[in-house]
């Protein structure tokens, strides 16, 4: 299978799905993370152009670590809007670049405007990018357009789990090491969020995992829910 997870911001995926993303492409899928936005906005000291840079390079070495193909959406911090045609074009471009047979991305319900707002694009771009007539204004008008496959969309946990009652659990014991390492890669967060808010980045998101560990029976999980719409329902286990 191919599987696209696409989330706003470098280290959300790490934090929501990486132990899951890593089970994939243990058992054979090939798994392409998308990252919306730069980053560029994540730090007080370091400079936002410099940071780009930075946090470019912390999301292809955690996706190296897995095996993960590591692409991006275009976008800087907070200038992700779901309304407008180019916002829905860019995603569109990256879910035909992809070809998936399942999409991961953020919950409609997440606790900030990035992520709500890629949300709402993955599941409008998601029926778009099938129309093999819809040219984006990304694309030029002569290019050939190999429309995507209308898949599943999973809906990953949110921040600390607030609000969200996943559907579907999987158990990622095997793979909590390596996601940790994945999440330590972007240093530029996790030294900061320890240095200066005393939040230790990687021990709550490890904390999370267990939690949803005992709630299916295991060490260690993460929790996801599918998008319950016409055409996106499937009878059979897509995640691992």
């Amino acid at each position: 299978m191919r599987i696209l997870a696409i989330g706003a911001h470098p280290d959300d995926i790490e934090i929501a799905c990486s132990g899951t993303l890593a089970k994939c492409v243990q058992r054979g899928d090939t798994v392409i993370v998308c990252h919306v936005s730069s980053g560029n906005l994540g730090h007080i000291v370091i400079p936002p152009e410099e940071l780009k840079v930075i946090r470019a390079n912390e999301a292809k070495k955690a996706g190296s670590l897995a095996g993960i193909e590591v692409i991006w959406g275009g976008f800087d911090d907070l200038e992700i809007y779901s309304d407008n045609t180019l916002s829905r074009d860019k995603i569109v471009d990256v879910i035909r670049y992809a070809n998936p047979d399942l999409i991961i991305t953020h919950d409609p319900d997440d606790y900030m405007p990035d992520h709500t707002a890629v949300s709402k694009l993955v599941f409008d771009a998601s029926f778009t990018a099938t129309l093999p007539n819809y040219v984006t204004s990304t694309n030029n008008p002569q290019k050939v357009i190999t429309p995507a496959k209308l898949v599943p969309i999973y809906y990953m946990d949110t921040l600390a789990g607030v609000n969200f009652n996943p559907t579907e659990f999987v158990d990622v014991t095997d793979t909590i090491d390596l996601k940790i390492k994945m999440l330590n890669c972007h240093e530029s967060q996790v030294v900061w969020m320890k240095d200066h808010d005393g939040i230790d980045f990687a021990d709550m998101v490890k904390t999370c995992s267990k939690y949803r560990g005992y709630q299916s029976g295991v060490d260690y999980a993460e929790g996801f829910k599918q998008c319950q719409v016409y055409l996106k329902g499937t009878t059979k286990r897509l995640l691992p």
